[in-house]
């Protein structure tokens, strides 16, 4: 954002300006001239207007980048960093709040800088404007959930699985192509291979509805079962209790349940004094429904 306002140029605007200067310019401050100036006759000190890039929206921009360059880890970024502080104009140091933000005005002029200002808000604020609430704004982390809960759960079973089980992340499989370029995969949560087995489960964040999976969810586990020849497949949702809800797919030629495919709730209790001791727990949960 900052690279494309500097190809463009900075901003410049009207500010008023007071001290010594060699030429008589603008309105002469008397006093202070006759204090500072009693000496040094050849300058004046007076209060005049100029127009240059010292403003409020450069000054912000300027102490954004200042930052980023103290916290930034890659080596990528060091050049074009310190490129644009080299060509950034000389500005003077401003102390940044809530309230330098909140009295900005964009005009057409100022647009451009919207999202650059934006950004340089979360930088130097430390929080995040969208998941507020009261006075107190404090720094907040997104994360994606659905990837959050599918780590979590893989690292547990790699961690306290025992050795014949093997735990493997997602395994891309190809099972639509039109051409070499043109390729439809799919990628099962987890895979889980005991012996002659093969276990899939998937990991959902989310709350069922009455218990009953989603049709989408369903026909996702169904291809799984096909794909990858699974002996037992599963969901695997968080709840505030532990509960298994077994079904199975029924054979598309004689209509019998032979495709086993549950629903596994995992509780997430509200306090975990002990990190290891649940992840066990979860690890435990989920091989005694394989074996079962």
């Amino acid at each position: 954002e900052v690279e494309q306002l500097w190809y463009k140029g900075l901003i410049k605007q009207y500010r008023r300006r007071e001290g010594n200067s060699l030429t008589l310019k603008g309105k002469l401050v008397f006093t202070k001239h006759i204090q500072q100036n009693l000496i040094h006759q050849e300058q004046f000190y007076v209060n005049h207007q100029t127009y240059d890039r010292e403003n409020t929206f450069n000054q912000i921009i300027y102490k954004a980048l200042l930052l980023v360059k103290g916290i930034n880890t890659s080596t990528s970024l060091q050049s074009r960093i310190g490129s644009l502080l080299l060509y950034f104009p000389e500005i003077n140091h401003l102390y940044v709040t809530e309230e330098t933000f909140s009295r900005l005005q964009f005009n057409r002029k100022t647009e451009p800088y919207r999202e650059a200002i934006n950004i340089a808000r979360l930088l130097l604020l430390n929080y995040h404007p969208d998941v507020s609430r009261g006075n107190n704004h404090v720094m907040t982390l997104m994360f994606d959930m659905n990837s959050l809960w599918e780590s979590f759960v893989l690292h547990s079973l790699k961690k306290f699985a025992p050795d014949q089980y093997l735990i493997k992340g997602k395994i891309k499989k190809t099972f639509w192509e039109a051409d070499a370029s043109l390729k439809v995969g799919m990628e099962p949560d987890i895979v889980i291979e005991c012996e002659d087995q093969t276990f899939i489960l998937d990991t959902k964040w989310k709350v069922l509805n009455g218990n009953r999976p989603s049709d989408d969810d369903l026909k996702q586990m169904y291809v799984y079962t096909k794909y990858f020849d699974s002996s037992y497949t599963a969901m695997v949702y968080p709840d505030d209790s532990v509960d298994t809800i077994k079904g199975a797919f029924r054979n598309e030629r004689d209509n019998t349940k032979n495709y086993p495919c549950s629903l596994i709730k995992l509780k997430l209790p509200l306090v975990v004094s002990n990190f290891t001791a649940w992840q066990k727990d979860i690890c435990t949960e989920l091989l005694t429904h394989l074996r079962s």
